[in-house]
C-alpha cells in the first residue's frame, strides 16, 4: 500500500461495489475516479488498496466469471 496521492480521500468518489456482500457489513467501496483503488466500507477515514490497472482489471474479470470458486 502506498501513500495516498492526490486527490484526497475527502474529494473521491466512492460507491459500494455492486459485488460486497450486504449482509454483516462485509462490504468494499470502490473509488470510481481511480479505478483499482478499493477501501472497507466500515472504515471511510482508514487505508485504502491500490491495484495496477491491468491487475484490478484481472481480479473484476474472475470476480465475474466465478474465477475464484465458491467460499
Amino acid at each position: 500500500m502506498r501513500p495516498d496521492p492526490q486527490p484526497p480521500v475527502a474529494t473521491r468518489h466512492w460507491r459500494k461495489s455492486s459485488y460486497s456482500n450486504n449482509e454483516g457489513g462485509g462490504c468494499i467501496e470502490v473509488d470510481d475516479a481511480n479505478p483499482g483503488h478499493v477501501r472497507d466500507s466500515k472504515d471511510p477515514g482508514g487505508p485504502h488498496l491500490e491495484f495496477a490497472p491491468t491487475a484490478w482489471a484481472a481480479f473484476v474479470a474472475a470476480t465475474v466469471t466465478g474465477g475464484f470458486g465458491t467460499v
